[in-house]
């Protein structure tokens, strides 16, 4: 019965600890145009996982030049969060999934387009696989959305996160850091 208890405690524990991904699971394409090398949590995602590029100018090549930034650097108009393929994505709150034939190809084949009227966001996420929700569909705090994933990303596996005025483009982009919940992982 003891040893039982034992076991039983231990794979409780084990399912309870946040994932976080090991040095066999770190992608070795990811690139960090960031000095921060913190590790965060946030209710989005399982597991602690370091910022690639964060919103706003980026040393980052993929962008043209801004008027905003200096050094001919380009903005950023999101976040993109490292971490393994298939990493589980969960919706903070409750989002509208909508239409996201306006998004192109820089997110992926699958990018997830949420909104929330009664707060006043759009959340675009890009680089997801196995959707597990489609257009029309009103999702619940903690669902389950999608997984992790490359597809669009030339540096490796992560989660790409926006948050737009409702309806808007890129120039209503905000910094989302707020909308993820990010906390240092303790």
């Amino acid at each position: 019965m003891r040893l039982l208890a034992t076991v039983l405690s231990t794979l409780l524990l084990l399912v309870l600890l946040p994932a976080t991904p090991a040095a066999a699971d770190a992608d070795p394409r990811w690139v960090f145009y960031t000095a921060d090398k913190t590790r965060y949590t946030s209710p989005w995602f399982r597991g602690a996982h370091r910022i690639m590029i964060p919103f706003g100018c980026t040393r980052a090549p993929y962008y043209s030049p801004d008027p905003r930034c200096r050094d001919g650097r380009g903005f950023h108009h999101g976040l993109d969060v490292a971490m393994p393929c298939g990493t589980r994505l969960f919706a903070r709150t409750r989002l509208r999934v909508v239409d996201n034939s306006s998004l192109g190809p820089a997110y992926g084949a699958n990018p997830l387009l949420l909104r929330s009227r009664s707060q006043g966001f759009d959340v675009v996420i890009g680089h997801t696989r196995q959707v597990y929700v489609e257009r029309g569909d009103l999702v619940r705090r903690g669902q389950l959305i999608a997984r992790a994933s490359d597809d669009g990303a030339p540096d490796g596996c992560h989660l790409h996160f926006e948050r737009r005025a409702v309806g808007g483009g890129l120039s209503t982009a905000v910094a989302p850091r707020k909308l993820l919940r990010l906390e240092r992982r303790r």
